[in-house]
């Protein structure tokens, strides 16, 4: 198991070496509601962190997911475009969006742990 760290946009990013998969929480799954539509990027784009990098629409709205980190896309998930429900029953799992090279390994230890996450789900309640 590589290490998982969280953004305030509710992406997780699990680590393992020099690749980074990058999905929407749990938390942020719920918030949707049941999802209808995934667009996941194409290999080899080139994302800098903040980026929009994928789209997520449920029944309730749409929505950008935003590169967690600066590098490029490895793989986008070729399941989601024709099973975007995928992200509802596993969104941490099963339901991610993309894989991508980790450029810059600082911007990973910046993002939330696992704790702090949990903290600021508490905070936003």
């Amino acid at each position: 198991m590589g290490q998982l760290r969280f953004t305030k946009d509710h992406e997780w990013v699990l680590v393992e070496g020099n690749t980074a998969t990058v999905g929407i929480t749990t938390y942020a799954q719920g918030q949707l509601g049941d999802i209808v539509f995934v667009e996941v990027p194409a290999a080899g784009k080139d994302l800098k962190a903040g980026s929009e990098a994928a789209v997520v629409e449920s029944v309730k709205a749409a929505s950008d997911v935003y590169a967690p980190i600066t590098g490029a896309v490895t793989e986008g998930n070729a399941l989601l475009p024709d099973a975007p429900e995928t992200v509802n029953t596993d969104p941490q799992g099963a339901g991610w969006f993309f894989k991508m090279t980790i450029a810059n390994p600082a911007e990973v230890e910046a993002l939330m742990d696992q704790a702090a996450y949990d903290k600021y789900l508490a905070e936003i309640g």
